[in-house]
């Protein structure tokens, strides 16, 4: 049974911004802690109570409590919010009969880790708006990152379009963009250029490109790759 007063939960939930995670083993409890940096409240529910120890005035609120009983849920107030993370990583069963809940319980927005591709298809197909692959997405931005001039590479659904922050290639350094002819050349856009001391700027055809510039470019994952391969 959870373990929170009425008024606690009350408390919890008092604000639109507020935002329930499950789980805080390492994804978990990373995003509720990012969470908080961004300025949200987060309650936490967690059914291990060394980990409620753990992460007790760390968070907004934490409860201990079994996420795969749906009345827990109830009695904690866990339908008043809008947006859930289901961060459970050791069970597949416990992560889906926790999804299936939330979703039972009317919440619009839940966000479900998934630990294989056939988990993922389970969770969507019982209502998880929001399916994450965090150690695939890591290993593919980590590849895309060690084997390139990119510093840092987003990836958007489609798994086919990507933005990324890199270091200029020798050959358009000390050229403008419209001189350099990046899209006509790779097929990819700069949108942004940061150059020492200065802060980001939107790229213009008139924007020159220095060595020690730092560019933010789109386009497609391959064409990206491409460009930021060049030396």
């Amino acid at each position: 049974m959870a373990r929170k007063s009425r008024a606690d939960r009350a408390s919890a939930i008092e604000s639109s911004a507020s935002i329930l995670v499950i789980g805080l083993g390492r994804f978990g409890g990373a995003t509720a802690e990012n969470l908080m940096k961004l300025g949200r409240e987060v309650m936490a529910i967690e059914k291990n109570p060394e980990a409620v120890q753990e992460w007790s005035g760390r968070l907004t609120h934490v409860v201990e409590a079994d996420s795969t009983n749906i009345e827990a849920l109830r009695q904690i107030g866990a339908g008043e919010f809008s947006t859930a993370v289901v961060g459970i990583g050791t069970s597949i069963e416990a992560s889906v009969l926790t999804t299936a809940n939330l979703v039972d319980l009317g919440i619009d927005q839940v966000w479900a880790k998934a630990m294989s591709n056939s988990h993922g298809k389970i969770l969507r197909r019982i209502g998880a708006e929001h399916v994450l692959y965090p150690e695939s997405e890591a290993g593919a931005r980590v590849a895309h990152l060690v084997s390139s001039r990119m510093l840092d590479f987003i990836e958007f659904d489609d798994g086919h379009f990507a933005v990324v922050k890199m270091r200029p290639p020798k050959e358009v350094q000390g050229f403008t963009l419209a001189e350099a002819g990046i899209r006509d050349t790779y097929g990819v856009t700069v949108v942004g250029i940061k150059s020492p001391g200065r802060d980001f700027t939107y790229a213009e055809p008139s924007s020159r490109v220095g060595s020690q510039d730092v560019l933010i470019v789109a386009g497609h994952v391959e064409l990206l790759g491409r460009f930021a391969g060049r030396p």
